[in-house]
């Protein structure tokens, strides 16, 4: 079996994978345009989720199967997908730890006023007069209640923070004191210090957060977005920080990546950008790998239970 990556992992994993399974032939490219010459004869194609196109699909006439080696889909060309019925897995989860800690790390950072203590600490300033404050007691509003927010969820409550949550139901979840559903959460915007958004990009989620949501906030409040950089119009991004309606927003994600050193939310007061890192650290590729890794030994037995199916008419 002719399996395709379009990208190429560190040599350590690529001899990993070729001597974990010795009987199927592995093709690691740097690139798709690379890889275009074999696509015909592949059944099994390993992507980043964001190279194939609708001619892609259609130049891959012995495909079976996709793994995508991260959770976000936006970019697949499922309609091409759909019609020629291959199966599409990811790696959702694998993000879930360190998008969990950089959250947490995020709110202690605003809490402690970190940044101020190391810009204190650059110019040989000793002041403790800094407005800290506490998680313990805080409450957090996670959008989006899934295998991510269950995590920030799950350490948020060893700060004993209050704790809720949206989802697409209501349902309740472990670690959540209560849940909300897109269609509900606005009306509870007024009672929380933190809200973390990791809602992916679907047409449900496109552009759901308004100013008038923000205008339900407390002044004091803090907005992290680490899910996709469509939740908001920049227009909003920049009128809710520029009349103050909320105390900071950090920003991990921006429709247009990487964000232009002339872009306006580098010098927006209130605003802090980090570039895309939330989910990185060296243990993701092993992660994403460990479930390509398991799914091929089901592919190449029984084909039952796969890890993260994705329905392909939802898109996720």
């Amino acid at each position: 079996m002719k399996i395709i990556f379009t990208f190429r992992p560190k040599e350590e994993f690529v001899s990993d994978i070729e001597n974990s399974f010795p009987e199927n032939e592995f093709l690691f490219y740097k690139k798709i345009k690379e890889a275009e010459k074999d696509l015909p004869y592949a059944e099994v194609i390993v992507t980043m989720g964001e190279d194939l196109t609708d001619d892609h699909i259609r130049m891959s006439e012995s495909c079976k199967w996709i793994m995508v080696t991260s959770a976000g889909l936006e970019k697949m060309p499922f309609d091409a997908i759909k019609r020629r019925g291959i199966l599409v897995t990811n790696a959702r989860g694998i993000h879930k730890i360190p998008m969990a800690e950089f959250s947490i790390g995020l709110m202690l950072q605003h809490a402690k006023q970190l940044q101020a203590v190391w810009e204190q600490e650059k110019d040989a300033v000793w002041s403790r007069r800094l407005p800290t404050s506490e998680l313990h007691g805080a409450s957090l509003l996670v959008i989006g209640a899934g295998a991510i927010g269950g995590e920030i969820a799950r350490l948020a409550k060893a700060f004993h923070m209050n704790v809720s949550g949206v989802n697409s139901t209501g349902s309740p979840a472990e670690h959540f004191d209560r849940m909300f559903t897109l269609e509900t959460f606005r009306e509870q915007l007024a009672g929380f210090d933190y809200i973390v958004s990791v809602l992916p990009s679907t047409e449900h989620t496109a552009y759901i957060m308004k100013v008038d949501d923000f205008k339900k906030m407390k002044d004091t409040a803090v907005f992290i977005n680490m899910g996709r950089g469509d939740l908001m119009e920049e227009s909003v991004i920049l009128e809710v920080m520029e009349k103050k309606l909320i105390s900071r927003m950090y920003l991990d994600v921006f429709e247009e990546e990487p964000l232009a050193g002339h872009h306006p939310f580098w010098k927006t007061e209130g605003i802090t950008v980090t570039p895309h890192l939330s989910s990185i650290t060296k243990k993701y590729m092993p992660r994403a790998l460990d479930i390509f890794k398991k799914n091929l030994s089901t592919y190449s037995n029984n084909r039952e239970n796969f890890i993260n199916v994705i329905d392909t008419e939802r898109g996720y």
